[in-house]
């Protein structure tokens, strides 16, 4: 089985490091798969192209000199790796951007299938091999997640169903009893349903550890570049999920995740990409109806986040500029989804 490993870095090098460690420690358990490991360096500030150059020869490294974002970084290395795709006549072109010479990296077979993984993440065990492992045993599968941890082991939801009204409503005013936010209600599936060890049908699976067989990239294309970053993959998936391909969680493989460690660098920008994200998201698979509701629980999510902050900074939590600074965020955010 060939297998292409995809992470996208951001100004994240210690945490690329241990990434790149894990993956290949888990590798070893899995001399089946034939794996290319790719990582895109995002314009990174702080030596990470130069420190997988220089510990990891193994890695094909694409350092481009702009942020790409998560889709356009994934996209760089899929279309290295042999997916071609209706801007094909321009993928030379595309991937001539980037530092590292290109030639040498560029594939005419795309591998069978293809694993994002976030940088801040750790593999455990022999993770990589039972995802594989899996789609090759259900060949109408089209993707399949892990059971992410965060780094003391406790529990990360790392699947979801698909965005509705009521998570978006639960995602300003959250519900009594706030256990609520841990159920279906929310796109949460049960912590049994892990706990059981057993793969078992999702909506889609983040980003952070996703793998997908190479017949439904085929099938829907890439990524979206119109989103920069946040709901990328949730984008692919439901394309996916309209496709015909369905989606699991495989608790057997288990990641640590540390979560949002690029997003944290640009905190306004961060929540400006992820409601620009949604907007998105919501233009393409809502209804006419449902992305209205949508707008007009952003835009009252919105007040109701100026509020807050307002009190905040009556209690001295927050100072002034910094009060300022989220009150212009939040309105952006209600102009933005204000246009119809």
């Amino acid at each position: 089985m060939k297998l292409a490993i995809v992470i996208v870095s951001y100004n994240v090098r210690e945490l690329l490091a241990a990434c790149l460690r894990s993956v290949f420690a888990s590798l070893d358990r899995s001399p089946e798969l034939q794996t290319d490991v790719w990582v895109v360096d995002n314009a990174s500030g702080d030596g990470s192209a130069a420190m997988v150059g220089d510990h990891f020869p193994q890695v094909k490294l694409l350092a481009s000199d702009e942020n790409l974002g998560f889709a356009g970084g994934n996209n760089a290395a899929l279309r290295a790796c042999g997916f071609i795709t209706q801007d094909a006549p321009r993928v030379t072109e595309h991937l001539s951007r980037f530092t590292f010479h290109v030639s040498r990296f560029t594939s005419h077979v795309p591998p069978d299938f293809v694993l994002l993984l976030n940088p801040d993440t750790e593999v455990l065990d022999d993770a990589i091999g039972r995802m594989a492992r899996f789609l090759a045993q259900h060949p109408r599968v089209g993707g399949v997640g892990a059971q992410l941890q965060y780094p003391d082991g406790r529990f990360q939801h790392g699947a979801f169903s698909f965005p509705d009204l009521l998570q978006l409503w639960f995602d300003f005013f959250p519900p009594r009893p706030r256990r609520l936010l841990d159920s279906r209600l929310n796109g949460r599936y049960p912590r049994r349903c892990y706990k059981r060890g057993e793969p078992f049908p999702i909506g889609f699976a983040l980003g952070a550890a996703l793998m997908i067989p190479r017949e439904a990239i085929e099938a829907v294309g890439l990524l979206d570049e119109g989103y920069f970053m946040y709901a990328e993959e949730i984008d692919w998936c439901w394309r996916m999920q309209w496709a015909g391909w369905q989606f699991y969680c495989v608790p057997a493989a288990r990641v640590v995740h540390h979560g949002g460690a690029s997003a944290r660098q640009f905190r306004e920008q961060s929540y400006l990409n992820l409601w620009r994200s949604r907007q998105r998201l919501y233009g393409k698979f809502y209804s006419p109806l449902r992305r209205w509701l949508a707008h007009c629980i952003v835009r009252l999510g919105m007040s109701a986040e100026s509020r807050r902050a307002r009190r905040a900074a009556a209690r001295g939590e927050i100072s002034e500029t910094e009060l300022e600074k989220r009150l212009a965020t939040f309105r952006e955010i209600a102009t933005l989804h204000a246009k119809r």
